[in-house]
């Protein structure tokens, strides 16, 4: 028997990277005080949305994995706690830019990072703009709670990213996202969203976590940015599933909260095992 309690903050982002550094550090020393071993902050939690407008300034936002301020303090609360955090940052490698996750263990030392692989390019989400698409492949991780992945937000909406990770071992899913509305479609992508990720968890048999940021975000008109005016509002619905997908705890569209989940770990790998939904794939068919 494996037991892991796990948890997904929901926050909103303000224009000050240490003051969302400091919430961010408030919210993970009560998801630990309430017995979290295994955290997730939001997407690019460090500042506003920036990819929701072009401007060739933000390149500057971008830090080797070693020089992040996230990850440098995020290193020392995982020590410190005894937590494992994935920390989303935008990663510098040379003259590269990546949208970055960097893997904490719960002694403080970065295990790896995984670069997001799928990439959007929509009204207000200019991803491609700012990121190149990953090099790093689906990964998972050998913590001190558990074998984890992460997958980082438009990752979320592709049946390969869990399947990617679930055949390597993936016990537990993580998906820090930065995900709101959608002011050209007008439509309310939440249960969309939601319901995607259940299906991975449902078809891979293993609970997932997923943690949003709140709040309306402006962008306003400069020269820089070729006189956008905008607005996008995030909906937080941060939630976490059950290993068959079942939601077992979700977040309001509006408040800071925190998610939590709790599973054995054993008994999911039992049930993996019963279902035969690994024994019975087709790779060479699909």
């Amino acid at each position: 028997m494996r037991n892991v309690k796990y948890a997904g903050i929901q926050m909103r982002c303000s224009e000050s990277v240490d003051e969302n550094i400091v919430k961010a550090d408030r919210l993970v020393r009560e998801a630990a005080a309430n017995g979290a071993q295994i955290i997730l902050l939001p997407e690019l939690f460090e500042r506003p949305y920036f990819c929701q407008e072009r401007n060739y300034d933000y390149y500057a936002y971008a830090t080797p994995v070693a020089e992040n301020p996230a990850v440098i303090h995020f290193k020392k609360v995982a020590a410190e706690l005894g937590v494992v955090l994935p920390i989303s940052f935008y990663e510098r490698d040379i003259n590269v830019f990546y949208n970055t996750v960097a893997v904490i263990d719960a002694d403080g030392s970065v295990l790896g990072i995984y670069r997001k692989t799928h990439i959007p390019d929509d009204h207000y989400y200019q991803e491609k703009f700012y990121f190149t698409p990953g090099d790093t492949g689906f990964k998972v991780w050998d913590t001190k709670y558990g074998r984890i992945g992460v997958g980082i937000c438009w990752d979320q909406w592709f049946p390969e990213t869990a399947r990617g990770m679930a055949v390597q071992g993936a016990e537990i899913l993580f998906y820090p996202t930065a995900i709101g509305s959608e002011p050209i479609l007008e439509v309310d992508s939440m249960p969309h969203w939601r319901r995607c990720m259940q299906g991975h968890s449902a078809c891979n048999i293993v609970p997932v976590v997923a943690a949003n940021r709140i709040g309306e975000e402006k962008v306003t008109p400069s020269d820089a940015n070729g006189g956008q005016n905008s607005s996008l509002i995030f909906y937080g619905s941060s939630f976490v599933t059950d290993a068959t997908g079942e939601i077992v705890t979700q977040a309001s569209r509006d408040k800071e909260e925190i998610v939590y989940g709790e599973s054995d770990l054993d008994a999911n790998g039992d049930l993996r095992i019963s279902w035969g939904l690994f024994r019975d794939r087709r790779p060479e068919m699909y």
